[in-house]
């Protein structure tokens, strides 16, 4: 099943940023970000528990936010100073935990995925 919806792909130069946004209305629990890229398993890069507290990995710290807006129940992960390391496939994740788990086997819902390709 596909209970999420991603938005904001798309193709950038390096150094660029984009924003991608995921309506997570009537969920609750740790929410994040994944990233799958052609021929890699899929890796969580950025996590938000229920509590707000956030989580990267290291390959986007510093450079990637992830934040939830309260009035429209919207999650976003912002990126900025993209590199071509960064082309995947990105998806956002529900958790029925509070805490983030690490691994893809720990999340209930997901999207479909949004393409983010920079060159």
């Amino acid at each position: 099943d596909v209970q999420l919806v991603e938005s904001g792909g798309g193709s950038v130069q390096a150094g660029g940023s984009l924003r991608l946004s995921c309506p997570v209305r009537g969920y609750i629990g740790c929410m994040a970000w994944f990233r799958q890229a052609p021929g890699k398993e899929r890796e969580r890069v950025a996590a938000r528990d229920y509590d707000g507290v956030t989580n990267y990995a290291a390959s986007v710290q510093g450079r990637f936010t992830i934040s939830k807006d309260g009035a429209s129940d919207t999650l976003y992960l912002q990126m900025n100073s993209l590199k071509a390391e960064d082309t995947a496939m990105y998806y956002c994740a529900v958790s029925l935990e509070y805490r983030c788990p690490l691994w893809t086997r720990g999340y209930k819902y997901w999207g479909r995925g949004t393409q983010v390709t920079v060159s």
